[in-house]
């Protein structure tokens, strides 16, 4: 049944967050700009020890965005030219990028094809085929704010000798099934402030965290180009450092967090519940099976906290660009992660895979569509996107 309010439905609403919280935000940025403190100083110095709480580790070290946060990891665990890096290739560019730029090479996985995160048996087959020494790390991503599974990296690691760096760019917050917040198991954690994210700052911003306090120095002089003291350099560091204003403003949102993440559960919930009861399934791999041709986010496994970074929901790829367009023409904001894999993409065919190589993560790559979760979606928006997904996957 299409929607009688034809209404529109951005993919993220940052004006109405923002709304909520002005009258915190303005006075938080006016203090910083009073005390001209605009590089390191309090803020950031809060901010860190806030996150250090919430995200229960010892060592937090604010920096400049994401991607930074990946390279300063790398460079603390000494990893350069001639190391290997597994990754799953269904992710955002700077997890490979990172590697990348610190000189090593990236080595690609597949994805579990229900939940999207990094295959364990796929990292298995990989370093059954390696010189041993030649993978120094591996980099699971907490994809779409949903937990990997870090009992398999974690053992896989220990059994050969590998350091382990969680990207939970998508996942601030996220809690695996032992109840523990992803960034808190591997050696660091990785965290994007990106405005997009959900805690996402007026600008870029990142986090490394580490139960280690030696690594926790080396990324603090790491992102002040490798200075301490002040001019004396032991490390060829770069520039990532946080900028005050941002933290003043995070500070802000990280009290808000909780609630935030708890309006996108109950959003995924209503989803969950709408398209099963027009006969959705929850599991990718049951594409093929018959029923309504969409599938819905496999939900977090007991114990496990499920943050909905994204809700990304599944239909056969030769369909996906249309129900797409029917959904902009309705007002409704979406989006496609990833339309092309990690191992698909120009800079990096000269690794020499193949079309095959990958086929869960490169099916998801034609399947996947999110749409709006943030959490001060209306009833009547969250219909309007229902009733326009339903239309357009029946029309099939």
């Amino acid at each position: 049944m299409t929607s009688a309010t034809n209404v529109a439905v951005p993919l993220l609403d940052l004006k109405a967050q923002y709304a909520t919280i002005r009258s915190e935000i303005e006075p938080a940025v006016q203090e910083v700009l009073e005390s001209q403190v605009f590089i390191g100083g309090p803020k950031v110095a809060e901010f860190e020890c806030r996150c250090a709480g919430y995200l229960n580790v010892p060592f937090t070290v604010g920096n400049s965005s994401g991607s930074d946060a990946l390279i300063l990891a790398l460079d603390a665990l000494g990893v350069g030219p001639g190391d290997e890096v597994i990754l799953p290739t269904y992710t955002f560019f700077s997890t490979a990028g990172s590697v990348s730029r610190v000189g090593a090479t990236p080595v690609f996985v597949d994805i579990d094809p229900t939940t999207y995160q990094v295959d364990p048996d796929s990292i298995r087959r990989v370093l059954e085929g390696r010189k041993p020494g030649a993978v120094k790390a591996l980099m699971p991503v907490h994809l779409f704010g949903q937990a990997a599974d870090l009992d398999a990296v974690m053992a896989i690691a220990d059994e050969h000798g590998l350091r382990v760096i969680e990207d939970a760019a998508q996942a601030f917050g996220t809690e695996d099934v032992h109840g523990r917040r992803v960034g808190s198991v591997g050696d660091i954690g990785t965290f994007s402030f990106f405005p997009s994210k959900n805690l996402g700052g007026f600008g870029d911003g990142g986090l490394c965290t580490t139960r280690d306090q030696e690594l926790a120095e080396r990324m603090i002089r790491f992102r002040n180009h490798g200075m301490k003291p002040k001019y004396f350099h032991h490390d060829v560091g770069l520039n990532a450092r946080l900028d005050a204003l941002q933290a003043a403003i995070l500070l802000v949102k990280i009290e808000h967090l909780d609630a935030w993440s708890a309006g996108r559960q109950a959003n995924a919930t209503w989803y969950d519940e709408a398209f099963a009861a027009a006969g959705a399934a929850t599991s990718a791999v049951c594409i093929d099976e018959g029923g309504l041709p969409l599938r819905t986010p496999e939900p977090a496994p007991n114990g496990a906290r499920h943050i909905y970074n994204q809700y990304v929901l599944r239909v056969p790829g030769s369909h996906r660009d249309a129900i797409r367009e029917t959904l902009k023409a309705a007002g409704i904001g979406n989006e496609v992660y990833y339309p092309r894999c990690l191992h698909e993409q120009d800079c990096y065919r000269e690794i020499g895979h193949r079309a095959g190589d990958f086929p869960h993560a490169e099916r998801a790559s034609r399947e996947t569509i999110a749409i709006p979760i943030f959490p001060e979606l209306s009833e009547t928006q969250r219909q309007h996107v229902v009733d326009t997904v339903l239309d357009a996957v029946r029309a099939i």
